[in-house]
C-alpha cells in the first residue's frame, strides 16, 4: 500500500450534512474497516465505500461498493482515498456548528478504487422491495453464522462467505448477488415499507434508494 500526503479539506453544506457523513462512516467502518474515496464534484460530494471484495484468484465474490451523496457550501474538485478510521476521528475533533472537514493527510490505494462504474447510460431494469433487501441480508448473516465453526481459518471463513454473498437473489432482474442486499442493509440505505430500482450499465448493476446506491461489478468481470 502505497501513500501521500497533502492539506485539503471539504466544506460541508451544514450541520445536518456533518452529521450524515458521520453516520455513514460509521456503518461502513462496521461493514469492512477499510477505506472510503472521497470525490469532490462542484458543489456535491461522493463518498465511496468497498463493503465486499474478492481477496482470493478465482474466487466468486463480486465487488460491491456503497456511494452516499452530500452537499457541499464551497465547490470542490478534490478526489483522494483514505482511511476510514482517520475520516471518523476527523469528524469526531470537529466542533459544534464546524462545517470544514479536514481531509486526513495520508492517502491510501486500493484496488477497488480503480474500477470506478459507469456515470450515465444506466437502464432501468426493475424494482426491489426494502424488505425483501433486508430479509436477505438477515438470512445470509445467519446461514455464515451456522456454517462457520468456532475459531475457523481464514480461507474457510472467506469462502463461505464469498458462497453466500456472491449467490443471486431469487427472482431479481440482473441476477444481482446477495452480497448487495448485505450491503444495502449495513450502510443504512434500506427501511421497511421503501423500495429501490435497478439499474444496469456495462454489465454494472446497481440498486438506488433515496439513501444511496449500491453499486456491484460481479467477480467474473474483476
Amino acid at each position: 500500500m502505497s501513500t501521500a500526503l497533502h492539506t485539503q479539506e471539504f466544506d460541508l453544506a451544514d450541520a445536518g450534512t456533518v452529521a450524515d457523513l458521520r453516520t455513514f462512516v460509521t456503518r461502513a467502518r462496521n461493514a469492512d474497516d477499510g477505506a472510503i474515496r472521497l470525490q469532490g464534484a462542484g458543489h456535491v460530494l461522493a463518498a465511496y465505500v468497498c463493503v465486499m471484495r474478492g481477496k482470493l484468484l478465482g474466487e466468486g465474490t463480486p465487488t460491491i461498493l456503497g456511494l452516499r451523496t452530500m452537499a457541499l457550501g464551497t465547490p470542490s474538485d478534490i478526489d483522494v482515498t483514505v482511511s476510514l478510521s482517520a475520516v471518523a476521528d476527523r469528524l469526531a475533533r470537529m466542533d459544534e456548528g464546524d462545517a470544514k472537514l479536514p481531509v486526513p493527510p495520508m492517502t491510501v490505494q486500493e484496488s477497488w478504487t480503480g474500477i470506478s462504474a459507469p456515470r450515465s447510460a444506466w437502464e432501468e431494469i426493475g424494482t426491489i422491495s426494502a424488505d425483501e433487501l433486508i430479509a436477505v441480508a438477515k438470512s445470509g448473516v445467519q446461514e455464515i453464522g451456522q456454517i462457520i465453526p468456532v475459531n475457523p481459518g481464514a480461507l474457510l471463513v472467506n469462502n463461505v462467505r464469498a458462497s453466500v454473498w456472491g449467490r443471486p437473489m431469487d427472482g431479481v432482474p440482473g441476477e444481482i448477488p446477495g452480497g448487495a442486499a448485505f450491503a444495502a442493509y449495513a450502510l443504512g440505505f434500506v427501511a421497511p415499507g421503501e423500495s429501490g430500482t435497478i439499474y444496469s450499465s456495462h454489465r454494472w448493476l446497481r440498486i438506488s434508494t433515496n439513501r444511496g446506491h449500491i453499486l456491484v461489478k460481479p467477480a467474473s468481470l474483476l
